[in-house]
């Protein structure tokens, strides 16, 4: 996921109008997916400011209960190696991954190899790693990656799937492992990988980019990911519709990939908004109505047509190589020190609106959709 800063840009070429949901939704028959999930990575801290959450008749519940019960079957938790909260480390993922098994859900690990947020436009080195490279490097990313995966094991809460890296477009660990050095990049690679199935075997290996509806940029990366010698199992892609193309697009890079490389296909972000105004004092991501897909509007009504839309391009992907899909940050609400900058505590939350929870802390109806995928 990256920042508004970033993607505001994305926002204003967006202008082929999105399918209509009579062509993608409930009126054609599709499987239900394998993955119905979300990504809870903001939780454990929103839970310690203060963070509540209600099921749309207003009962407060735990989230995990509440996602669970809805039909979400599958967690996605971030790792940062220092972040200045503490949060996001071993300790809470760790919390948060019993807390999954508990309610029946496996789990994807999100590596950022990153202090804080990495995306297209940002892959920092975490502090300790500056001045690692070459040899040194490879090796950070194979404790670090094995530290997290052995003790997610070791508590009886294997993951199921891993990412190495998070949306990877232009590489990660700059500028060690830039796609400006496809070498080094694919050594990085396979050394959080090679960790990753010595750590936790059986796990599925996915490699993510932000490019869900760009499919020369996807066959390009993975051209070289492939001629490098990188080992995958899952193509992962970030797909928001105001920023990433069409649902046309988007189906037709699906089909394409899960061919060209004979592998499984996964969403592993989307989202939608349910309405445009903030409820804090940070402006939104997305909050004015040129910024949203044609035919989907910022209403709760918008949010779960745009949701169905999504499942049911992914279940159509033929020979049934569409995982699934995973919200992102259903459970970002607006709780007070719980905002963007792990390192400013007064920071705003610039996406409550596309969360599955209203402002009162309500499930949204959006989360039956996700649930039934």
């Amino acid at each position: 996921m990256r920042r508004r800063s970033l993607l505001r840009l994305g926002a204003a070429a967006l202008t082929a109008p999105a399918l209509a949901t009579a062509a993608f939704g409930t009126a054609v028959a599709a499987p239900r997916l394998r993955i119905r999930g979300a990504d809870l990575s903001s939780l454990a801290k929103s839970e310690d400011l203060g963070g509540t959450y209600r099921h749309a008749d207003g009962r407060r519940d735990d989230a995990v209960r509440i996602l669970a019960g809805a039909g979400v079957n599958w967690g996605r938790l971030k790792v940062w190696v220092n972040p200045a909260d503490g949060y996001h480390t071993r300790p809470h993922i760790l919390r948060t991954a019993r807390r999954l098994h508990e309610r029946g859900m496996r789990l994807l690990v999100d590596f950022h190899y990153s202090d804080t947020w990495a995306d297209p436009g940002k892959q920092y080195k975490p502090a300790a790693w500056e001045n690692l490279h070459g040899a040194a490097l490879e090796q950070a990313v194979r404790d670090h990656t094995a530290d997290i995966l052995g003790a997610l094991r070791a508590q009886g809460t294997p993951a199921a799937m891993v990412q190495i890296g998070n949306e990877i477009n232009g590489g990660m660990l700059w500028p060690d492992g830039s796609t400006d050095d496809w070498p080094r990049l694919a050594a990085l690679l396979t050394a959080g990988a090679e960790a990753a199935r010595a750590a936790s075997p059986g796990i599925r290996i996915a490699l993510h980019l932000a490019e869900g509806g760009r499919n020369e940029a996807t066959r390009w990366w993975f051209d070289n990911a492939v001629a490098h010698g990188v080992p995958f199992d899952v193509v992962a892609l970030s797909f928001y519709g105001y920023w990433h193309g069409t649902l046309a697009d988007l189906r037709a890079n699906l089909n394409d990939v899960s061919a060209r490389y004979d592998k499984d296909v996964l969403v592993a972000e989307t989202a939608y908004p349910f309405r445009l105004d903030s409820e804090d004092s940070l402006e939104n991501i997305v909050d004015l109505p040129s910024e949203l897909v044609p035919g989907h509007p910022a209403t709760p009504e918008g949010q779960s047509a745009w949701l169905r839309d999504i499942a049911a391009v992914v279940a159509a992907v033929p020979n049934g190589r569409g995982l699934g899909l995973f919200y992102w940050e259903p459970t970002w609400t607006a709780v007070p020190g719980n905002g963007w900058d792990p390192a400013d505590p007064a920071s705003g939350n610039g996406w409550e609106n596309q969360a599955l929870f209203d402002y009162d802390d309500r499930a949204l109806p959006a989360l039956r959709v996700l649930g039934r995928g």
